[in-house]
């Protein structure tokens, strides 16, 4: 027992001391403000399928922005069934910088965001004048009115071919607060954000909610076409552009979804879309990470409530260190630092997803979101 408590204690030292400070939650997006003239032109393209609820106010948002350049925004209906065209149509007598795209459906071998995404830059590189950087934003996120304004000064001051920002999830019911700070803690410690900036390391990691990408460089890479059947597209699209300059990751508090999670069923269902797919559809890789999981956040609770003399001790120790790493998470979230204490308990939660995950993939039904499954079952034939 004292063997097993000592390697937990061992992988929280080096979590905390030697994996980038990824758990203090130091990048934010804390630059000074707007870019100075001339302003480069900036097209948004927001891929939507299904967003009645939440597009009128993520949209609006966008419209109402201060940025002084060219700036449109494109809308990309990708077949939705509610009323999300009516709804951005409606929006579109306001604003003579909005336009949107009937998708065209879905190609054999691209993911349905992905191929959104495709039309949208088709249809802001048709403009008369085509833009310097394209904004990627999800339907339900919702931008202060300096937000472009700030990203694209971010962008021109430091030569970034992409400027990430990992929005500001809703944490409201229940259900949110179990899930979504653990989610962006897991996500830092997979992808530590020092590294994530520092232009020498390999480590390319982005938010799909929020990114602006400088158009050369992205044509430079292929375009959206070399990463077209990616489930996990915004970090795959981070790997491709970082071989063409910096790219910059950090948290916001002040650009934030809108998407309700009321119930654990709903973000189970966000997590096993893609869960399998980090891992790379490899069982090796799953039963790696599953060991290593049970490892780091469940083997110090077991041994703490369970052992006794120097292994509980040591334990109780690892716990602790557990729950110190996680606190700055909370804090972002506002949330009380009690929740450490549960974080294993969260914790061995994911890997149930993640598990599930696999289990879809094998049963044909991978990458099911919103009515489509797009992962590549072919391999698991």
């Amino acid at each position: 027992m004292i063997a097993l408590a000592v390697i937990a204690l061992a992988t929280w030292v080096y979590l905390l001391a030697g994996r980038g400070g990824f758990w203090r939650c130091s990048e934010r997006d804390d630059w000074p403000g707007a870019a100075s003239s001339p302003l480069p032109r900036v097209a948004a393209v927001v891929p939507a399928r299904n967003e009645a609820a939440t597009i009128t106010e993520s949209i609006g948002a966008l419209v109402r922005q201060d940025y002084r350049g060219a700036w449109t925004i494109i809308v990309v209906d990708d077949d939705s069934s509610d009323g999300t065209a009516a709804a951005v149509r409606g929006l579109t007598h306001a604003s003579e910088r909005l336009r949107l795209v009937a998708s065209r459906g879905l190609p054999q071998g691209w993911t349905g965001k992905l191929w959104a995404l495709k039309q949208g830059i088709d249809a802001a590189m048709a403009l008369p004048y085509p833009p310097d950087y394209l904004l990627f934003t999800d339907a339900d996120v919702v931008h202060p009115p300096d937000s472009v304004s700030r990203l694209v000064g971010h962008a021109r001051r430091n030569g970034l071919v992409l400027t990430s920002l990992m929005v500001k999830l809703r944490c409201e019911t229940f259900a949110e607060r179990a899930t979504v700070p653990a989610f962006i803690f897991f996500f830092q410690m997979l992808y530590p954000f020092t590294w994530v900036n520092r232009p020498r390391s390999t480590v390319a990691a982005a938010a799909g909610g929020c990114m602006l990408i400088r158009t050369d460089a992205l044509r430079a890479a292929g375009g959206i076409e070399a990463i077209r059947g990616a489930l996990i597209d915004d970090c795959a699209l981070a790997r491709s552009l970082k071989k063409f300059g910096p790219i910059w990751l950090a948290l916001t508090e002040r650009v934030r979804s809108i998407r309700a999670y009321p119930a654990f069923a709903d973000i189970r269902r966000m997590i096993v879309r893609s869960a399998y797919a980090q891992l790379r559809y490899s069982p090796l890789l799953l039963l790696g990470t599953v060991a290593g999981m049970v490892l780091t956040f469940c083997t110090a609770p077991l041994l703490a409530i369970f052992a006794d003399g120097l292994p509980r001790v040591v334990a109780l120790a690892t716990w602790l260190l557990m729950a110190i790493a996680f606190r700055p998470t909370l804090r972002l979230y506002r949330l009380s630092p009690l929740w450490g204490i549960a974080l294993p308990a969260i914790a061995l939660l994911y890997v149930l997803f993640t598990l599930e995950s696999a289990y879809q993939y094998t049963r044909g039904r991978g990458g099911a979101w919103k009515g489509r499954v797009q992962a590549d079952v072919s391999r698991s034939r």
